[in-house]
């Protein structure tokens, strides 16, 4: 497919998408990059078809998530790399959902990793690189006047649904949900709707059938920790959800 996105203005670029403008002024085309960056952009790479893998994977779980009455900014898909997507004003809070302990939350609590979490953990980071997108507690949030309480509520809300529809379906795929990070923004009727992608570069995944530490990892943590066969552990991921969705429900 051609891409719809080399005849649009540039409006954003950040580390892993490009955002272009189109003729309707709601309507935005989210390009999905190579790029791959870690620990706040100092470490820099890039991962062969990491653009293709992940716009895929995030088409086909945010379809998911629509049938379970999620709503997302996603309009369609229009070629490998890129989404017509809806103009939203971004949260500028990451939720982050953590089911196991793992990367992070090892690092700063002293838990173990793989110490399972009852009930899931649900966080809020402020996204400013400049900060090192710091955590934040309610009272910071409301101080800061970055979200109301009904928003929080409702991010709380929607993220534990999600939480719920991805967990299930990726263990039908072999696949443990260890943790993820999710983005919302308001529409222009103010909606609050899912955003950004949902993929091996904002969830941890781990092979449910592999007992091994680093051969278990199939997210950007083999990026991360110079593990190897980063692209095969995307690329594998997708394998699977597209062998799932292909069985007979």
């Amino acid at each position: 497919m051609t891409n719809a996105s080399t005849d649009n203005q540039k409006l954003y670029e950040g580390k892993a998408k490009i955002i272009y403008a189109t003729d309707d002024p709601e309507v935005l085309i989210t390009y999905f990059k190579d790029d791959a960056t870690a620990f706040n952009a100092q470490k820099k790479g890039q991962i062969t078809n990491k653009g293709v893998v992940n716009c895929k994977i995030t088409t086909h779980l945010y379809g998911l998530l629509a049938q379970k009455g999620v709503q997302t900014h996603l309009l369609e898909t229009i070629s490998d790399r890129e989404m017509r997507v809806k103009r939203v004003a971004i949260v500028p809070l990451e939720v982050v959902v953590r089911n196991i302990a793992a990367g992070s939350l090892c690092k700063q609590t002293g838990l173990p990793l793989g110490t399972l979490l009852e009930p899931s953990l649900v966080e809020f980071y402020y996204k400013n690189d400049d900060l090192g997108d710091p955590l934040l507690t309610r009272d910071r949030i409301f101080a800061m006047d970055l979200a109301s309480a009904q928003q929080l509520d409702q991010l709380v809300a929607q993220a534990q649904q999600v939480n719920q529809v991805l967990s299930e379906f990726f263990i039908s795929c072999g696949i443990t949900l260890v943790d993820f990070k999710l983005e919302f923004g308001v529409d222009q009727a103010g909606q609050l709707l899912l955003a950004d992608e949902i993929s091996p570069d904002t969830c941890r995944l781990w092979d449910a059938n592999e007992a091994d530490e680093k051969k278990r990892v199939m997210d950007k943590d083999r990026f991360r920790q110079d593990l190897g066969d980063v692209a095969e552990g995307y690329q594998t991921v997708l394998s699977r959800i597209l062998t799932q969705l292909a069985q007979p429900s």
